[in-house]
């Protein structure tokens, strides 16, 4: 693909995402147990604008502009953010390992951090005086360390070969999956935690989480996008690439390591959500092509519209009871995934 043709893709697929997205993050903040129309949304909203802000007129309840402000507003936006880390990190993780059923939790980094929090949680070490600081902690340093183990097994002959990455993120993710089970025998009363944590949630977060977790997305989406052309050349395999001047090594060493910081920062303040970072790429990949120029942005905007309205959806569908966000992901998305599947294999006897 020519840059002219890239270029004229991505000017067409964005401002499509960019859309929806903007609808999925105004229904996400007018839904609610108090419900605020979408006009009113975004006066208050903008309202915040400076210039703009003087010549709305504010006809809302103080309250209401609290509870926007407060509560759904980073919700959503965390939301997004959340969304797009695991959709961006699935596209390198696909791309990495050319692996279609490839997503962010393929070498364990979900496992891992699961295993690092149940661990906080039954030893009650999140009740300390950190407070809300060390169960997001633990579960990144636990999902980083996975890796850190994975790839020490893989590259242990001096070369990171893909299949046995693949292998050893199965086997060490197996084994911390394993200490998972192990700490919910333990727990007793904090198995309840513990399960609420494995299904994910952006319940009572705020833009702390927020904060933190755009560092990541912003430093592990920007190597991705970086890395895209070489992305593109990996597909075709690792001798192709470095005989077009991609160094394979360095490549695979920071998309393996720009993948697992988003991962781990997106688990560590929201749980694990799955199949976000699955399902996204596929789509977007069938929408907008398989060019990692357009298709990491992309992502990154799908990512966070699927989100934002599962978890729209897990908030309101059966209100006042609120639903982990992991459970309509998984919802949504493995009947849809199913449908890819047996969509290839159609394909594939004609």
């Amino acid at each position: 693909m020519d840059g002219r043709n890239w270029l004229a893709k991505l000017q067409l697929v964005l401002p499509a995402c960019l859309v929806c997205l903007g609808g999925a993050l105004i229904a996400g903040i007018a839904l609610g147990s108090v419900q605020v129309s979408p006009v009113t949304v975004l006066k208050i909203l903008l309202a915040k604008i400076p210039l703009v802000g003087d010549q709305v007129v504010p006809d809302w309840p103080r309250q209401m502009e609290t509870i926007i402000w407060q509560v759904r507003l980073p919700r959503v936006i965390l939301g997004t953010l959340v969304g797009a880390t695991l959709a961006v990190a699935g596209t390198a993780f696909q791309g990495l390992l050319r692996n279609p059923l490839a997503d962010p939790y393929t070498l364990g980094v979900s496992s891992g951090a699961a295993a690092a929090a149940a661990f906080t949680i039954v030893f009650g070490l999140h009740r300390s005086g950190a407070g809300l600081v060390v169960l997001p902690l633990a579960a990144f340093l636990g999902g980083m360390g996975t890796v850190t183990l994975v790839y020490r097994i893989a590259a242990s002959t001096g070369r990171m070969a893909i299949h046995t990455l693949i292998l050893a993120g199965i086997i060490v993710g197996s084994f911390m999956s394993a200490l998972v089970m192990f700490f919910i025998a333990m727990a007793g009363d904090g198995v309840h935690q513990i399960l609420a944590w494995l299904m994910g949630s952006l319940t009572f977060r705020g833009w702390t989480h927020v904060l933190v977790l755009a560092v990541f997305s912003a430093a592990g989406g920007l190597t991705v996008m970086a890395l895209a052309r070489d992305l593109n050349l990996l597909v075709f395999g690792e001798e192709t690439a470095q005989q077009l001047g991609t160094n394979v090594e360095r490549t695979k060493k920071l998309l393996l390591l720009a993948a697992t910081l988003m991962t781990g920062g997106a688990v560590a303040v929201a749980g694990t959500i799955g199949f976000v970072g699955l399902v996204v790429p596929h789509v977007m990949r069938m929408l907008a092509g398989p060019d990692h120029r357009v298709l990491v942005p992309a992502s990154a905007l799908a990512g966070g519209f699927f989100l934002v309205l599962a978890d729209t959806v897990a908030r309101t569908i059966l209100a006042p009871v609120e639903l982990p966000v992991g459970v309509i992901t998984a919802t949504m998305g493995a009947p849809f995934f199913l449908l890819i599947l047996l969509r290839k294999q159609h394909l594939a006897r004609r």
